[in-house]
């Protein structure tokens, strides 16, 4: 695996993670701020957009911010199924730490959050 390649949009205030630069790939909107790029057919990541990323980088007061993946609801069972897979592997899992919040006991809400990266400029 290549080292990930960083380049943020100051203007647009967003990051792009590339772990293959140049690969074609389909997008996955996690939510509006997070895209998951992949390659579908050898079920791995091809790359990170993370919209708004400041504001995802952006602490609490008791923690990293976490984010619903509500655009998962949205996928069929399959592409739901494989998304789940990738971001909980290197190289997404680099980026992302997996959680859920369960408002009741028969839902679950799966969320994100960011981990710490170096400052981007």
């Amino acid at each position: 695996m290549t080292t990930p390649t960083l380049h943020y949009d100051e203007m647009s205030d967003t990051l792009y993670i590339s772990f293959t630069p140049g690969e074609p790939a389909t997008g996955i909107e996690l939510n509006p701020h997070i895209l998951l790029r992949i390659n579908a057919t050898e079920r791995r990541a091809v790359g990170l957009t993370l919209f708004d990323y400041s504001l995802l980088a952006q602490p609490t007061d008791v923690g990293p911010r976490s984010v619903p993946l509500i655009g998962l609801t949205q996928l069929s069972l399959e592409l739901r199924e494989l998304a789940l897979e990738i971001i909980q592997h290197p190289p997404v899992s680099n980026f992302l730490m997996l959680s859920a919040y369960a408002p009741s006991a028969s839902e679950i809400i799966l969320m994100t959050s960011l981990h710490p990266l170096p400052a981007v400029a």
